[in-house]
């Protein structure tokens, strides 16, 4: 009798702890994050290439047509002048960003692949986790094409919202505002952007950007209005 509640109380207390096999078998939780959220692991300075050559891009080309199209405007009333003047500034400022970001770029490209090659030279028959890295690094190149083209788009984007809001209007004063409103709402825009794809303060960006291309297109006018009333008098 003694021996079979022993026997009882030891197969009460049994555990049973489950062996698997296979790692595969085991049942798994995955952990998924909710929709909508952000993952905090993704590292944003790999934007850092494209992004600065567009937002760039963007806001010269909105900022350096409108100003060139308030300059025109503040001493000639006709829409024709002011076209032209906007029409050329965005093709002489298209090509000249596209070639500064390429010379930039490629400049920036040779240095790095002179380093990585430096870096193969000083680390020649070690182990195969330096060629990973390295082929890593090579993958991470600066494109100067892809800068170049992003630069040119970007500012041919910028450049064509004032133009659109001034080839409808032929009102001198009215064609004016419409371009310093059109200017100020597309630089939010783009300031919003920018900041967006690169995580930064949103507030900041914005009131940047805008502040900038109030004070570019504020300068011109005056000074081409001050020039031409000077060269008039004369």
């Amino acid at each position: 009798m003694a021996a079979q509640g022993a026997l009882e109380q030891a197969s009460t207390n049994h555990i049973e702890i489950p062996v698997y096999g296979n790692v595969a078998d085991q049942p798994r939780q995955q952990s998924q994050r909710p929709e909508g959220e952000e993952d905090e692991t993704f590292d944003y300075s790999q934007r850092t290439q494209w992004l600065r050559a567009a937002v760039l891009g963007a806001n010269d080309g909105l900022v350096s047509v409108a100003s060139l199209m308030m300059g025109v405007g503040a001493v000639k009333q006709d829409v024709k002048a002011m076209l032209l003047a906007g029409f050329a500034g965005l093709v002489a400022g298209a090509c000249s960003m596209a070639i500064g970001e390429f010379v930039s770029v490629y400049t920036q490209y040779d240095i790095e692949v002179s380093q990585m090659k430096r870096d193969e030279m000083r680390t020649n028959g070690a182990a195969t986790e330096n060629a990973q890295e390295a082929k890593k690094k090579k993958l991470q190149l600066p494109n100067p094409a892809q800068a170049a083209m992003a630069s040119a788009i970007a500012f041919s984007i910028g450049a064509v919202v004032p133009l659109l809001g001034a080839a409808f209007i032929s009102e001198h004063k009215v064609r004016l505002a419409v371009v310093v409103v059109l200017a100020s709402v597309a630089l939010v825009v783009f300031g919003g952007v920018g900041a967006r794809l690169g995580r930064t303060s949103m507030m900041k960006s914005c009131a940047r950007v805008l502040v900038g291309g109030w004070m570019a297109m504020a300068i011109t006018f005056g000074l081409t209005k001050l020039i031409g009333s000077s060269s008039l008098e004369m």
